[in-house]
């Protein structure tokens, strides 16, 4: 039991929700730029990456397993992403410390989000906008979203939440699981990855919100974006790696697509010479999916949730499994 552990907490701001954490923990903040991360990290008990990308966290983890003789000290590692990617390395995944994710925090705003997204572009918002910047007075008719499929690419709890939204607007949506399971609502049928580019075809709205790993990395390939609708709408909140992204531009320019939605990109922050940012077809967002204001309420319980656990020698929530690289419950 630990009454009050030594947190370090890795973010580039002091965001208020942080604060509550004193009350659980020696708390110690650490810029991702900053110098003598390796040294913070030896004299931790537990880690909370609050930012999604902490540039060199893995060479500092090395640094300091080798300085502490394997960093005796740390007993926990927490990322604020749901998608724990950027931590499942070898080095952190072999130690003894147990990392864990915030799954379940965000999948309210994603799937929000996606909704969203896939509204504007069959309701054509972007070209609405468009012609209210230019005083343009153009009738047109859009399309509708009920009595649509839709195929959830990656069935976890952002999948399952995004399935939900979609079905109560008259969606009849099928998943992508790497575990086959019996379908469940919001799903009438669940396929394995391997299926995709047969069936993906039969879709109207395709949305991709799996995890990066082993497994995903570059699941829609060029051959299943050459099998997708010409009418469909394609929506990733997942990650940029699981997409081939230049097949699915070059498919989007030749109209192979009707709209695209990317909250994700392989390079983030997205180049301001990329072409996404002028494509027509396509809703462009800073992978902000699932960063509302009741999303920090509702890590800030999480945290809280998850210290008084570490603190009292209990079993600790979303487990990230290293082999698999994401948490399963």
């Amino acid at each position: 039991m630990t009454e009050r552990p030594d947190l370090l907490v890795i973010a580039d701001a002091a965001d208020p929700e942080l604060d509550a954490l004193e009350s659980r923990a020696l708390l110690r903040r650490l810029h991702p730029a900053s110098q003598g991360l390796a040294a913070a990290l030896a004299e931790a008990d537990a880690v909370v990456v609050w930012n999604c990308v902490v540039p060199g966290f893995e060479a500092a983890f090395t640094e300091a397993l080798a300085a502490t003789g394997g960093l005796p000290r740390l007993r926990w590692v927490h990322t604020t992403s749901a998608g724990p990617d950027r931590l499942v390395f070898e080095a952190l995944v072999t130690h003894p410390a147990v990392l864990t994710c915030s799954r379940g925090v965000l999948d309210v705003d994603v799937a929000e989000y996606v909704v969203a997204c896939v509204l504007a572009l069959l309701k054509d918002v972007p070209a609405t906008v468009r012609l209210q910047g230019a005083s343009r007075w153009r009738h047109r008719r859009t399309r509708s979203l009920a009595g649509t499929r839709g195929l959830v690419v990656g069935a976890g709890s952002i999948g399952t939440a995004t399935g939900r939204l979609l079905h109560a607007l008259g969606v009849a949506v099928d998943g992508v699981v790497r575990e086959p399971r019996e379908a469940a609502e919001p799903f009438g049928a669940l396929h394995a990855p391997a299926e995709l580019a047969s069936i993906v075809g039969e879709y109207d709205v395709v949305v991709v919100t799996a995890p990066l790993t082993v497994a995903t990395e570059g699941l829609v390939s060029a051959e299943v974006i050459a099998a997708m609708k010409a009418s469909a709408v394609f929506v990733n909140v997942g990650r940029g790696h699981v997409v081939d992204e230049a097949a699915l531009l070059a498919a989007v320019k030749r109209g192979r697509l009707s709209g695209v939605a990317l909250d994700v990109f392989t390079v983030e922050p997205l180049p301001a010479d990329s072409p996404w940012w002028s494509e027509p077809r396509a809703i462009v967002s800073p992978h902000l999916a699932g960063d509302s204001e009741d999303f920090l309420q509702r890590l800030q319980a999480l945290l809280l949730e998850q210290l008084a656990r570490f603190a009292a020698g209990e079993e600790l929530l979303h487990v990230v499994d290293g082999q698999r690289g994401y948490a399963t419950s």
